[in-house]
């Protein structure tokens, strides 16, 4: 879809009109394609449905004569009336990245350009950045509108910024790529755990900024932790889709080049000087990867790492995994005494990791009837079916009489900011 809405853009010159005209085609689509088949060139079946979105809604909104004067200049004479051909959009220029970078305009608010980015580039729904983001759905929504208004009435043009310009922007654009990498690594909601084809599409995009600007630190931190992170996939789930926790994945599973590239890629950056959350991130990543076993981890080297980003970003998420990896280092009970903390605090009150954090380290207390209840609330709020059958599956196992099992608390693999 971002291909698709970076040509229209090019074309037209009109990023809110062309993103809109991109949902509308994407849901012919949905509806076509199941019983017509696939088109042999999807891209360009959904370029040029938009195209006649777009044309429609020039002509049918006469107040907006500029830009039905503008698609005329555009447009050669004998393709006035019917839309152009492939080869008329360059559909082999991938306009993905320039995308990103406007989306990602400094006349919006970070957390607007986030929003909108995840929508325009990665495809996700507005209930799916709702839930990243903690908030409610309409507000989101708004969020998203007011975005587009404001790209609207700035009238940038659609290309690469400057260096200057890139820099004032490459902090949202590495917070998008982020929460899209997560949202496909551990998606919010849905029958499934992962969707690959996001994890995949904020990859190649983070590989993409890492060629624009190869020397900074912290593009390289990104690519290397999403690397790190995703070598793992192939192991997270069993044959039914049920999450399996770190500590009790098959690591001969783990993709190895992934794991070799993102190491290389950190152990290169941290050699340069001043550290960012990103590479912090990757360094734990890292350590994780680097362990062949999950009792060969060396938990207190992540508990300093992750002592070092919660100075760095006050994120609860971080302070919720600090605990997980103080518990693993001290005791459950050093974690308990910080989930307590971090549970006054309120900012992650009724969230479902918390939850399932706490359920974790009160089995590995020993405190079973407490665990139950907290893996039973964890259920009750998570909206992944995967994560609500591991949930109820494990409070279930707690209330047999023979319970045996070791106590694994997998750490929140998310770490979401606004």
């Amino acid at each position: 879809m971002p291909q698709v809405v970076g040509v229209l853009t090019r074309r037209f010159g009109d990023f809110a009109a062309a993103e809109d005209a991109v949902q509308e085609a994407l849901i012919d689509a949905a509806a076509q394609w199941p019983q017509e088949g696939v088109p042999a060139n999807p891209r360009g079946w959904l370029i040029q449905v938009a195209y006649r979105r777009m044309t429609e809604q020039v002509r049918n909104e006469r107040a907006r004569r500029r830009r039905e004067e503008l698609v005329a200049i555009q447009a050669p004479p004998d393709r006035r009336t019917a839309p152009p051909t492939d080869d008329a959009y360059e559909t082999d220029r991938d306009d993905t990245l320039t995308t990103l970078f406007l989306c990602c305009h400094p006349a919006l608010t970070p957390a607007s350009a986030i929003a909108l980015t995840l929508r325009s580039v990665g495809g996700l729904t507005t209930a799916e950045i709702a839930r990243a983001f903690l908030v409610p759905e309409s507000t989101m929504a708004q969020r998203i509108s007011r975005a587009k208004q404001r790209i609207r009435a700035s009238g940038i043009p659609f290309r690469m910024p400057a260096p200057q310009e890139r820099a004032r922007r490459l902090g949202s654009v590495l917070h998008v790529l982020y929460l899209v990498f997560n949202e496909g690594y551990a998606s919010s909601a849905g029958p499934d755990l992962q969707r690959v084809e996001l994890s995949r599409e904020a990859i190649q995009l983070a590989r993409m900024t890492h060629g624009l600007l190869p020397d900074d630190c912290e593009v390289a931190g990104l690519l290397a932790l999403m690397l790190l992170t995703d070598a793992r996939r192939p192991a997270r789930t069993d044959a039914s889709g049920t999450p399996i926790p770190l500590a009790d994945q098959d690591r001969s599973l783990w993709n190895g080049e992934a794991v070799a590239e993102g190491i290389a890629l950190i152990t290169g950056t941290l050699a340069r000087g001043a550290v960012g959350p990103y590479q912090l991130q990757a360094a734990i990543a890292a350590v994780h990867d680097e362990a062949a076993t999950a009792e060969e981890t060396d938990w207190p080297q992540i508990l300093a790492l992750y002592g070092l980003l919660e100075r760095m970003s006050d994120n609860p998420m971080v302070s919720l995994n600090r605990a997980v990896a103080a518990a693993m280092t001290h005791g459950p009970a050093a974690g308990l005494d910080l989930l307590r903390t971090l549970d006054a605090d309120g900012r992650l009150a009724g969230h479902h990791r918390f939850y399932t954090a706490r359920a974790h380290l009160l089995e590995m207390a020993g405190d079973r009837r407490a665990a139950v209840d907290d893996y039973r609330a964890a259920a009750s709020r998570t909206t992944s079916a995967p994560e609500h059958h591991y949930l109820t599956t494990r409070a279930a196992r707690l209330t047999t009489p023979d319970h045996a099992e070791r106590a694994t608390p997998e750490q929140p693999e998310r770490d979401l900011t606004e």
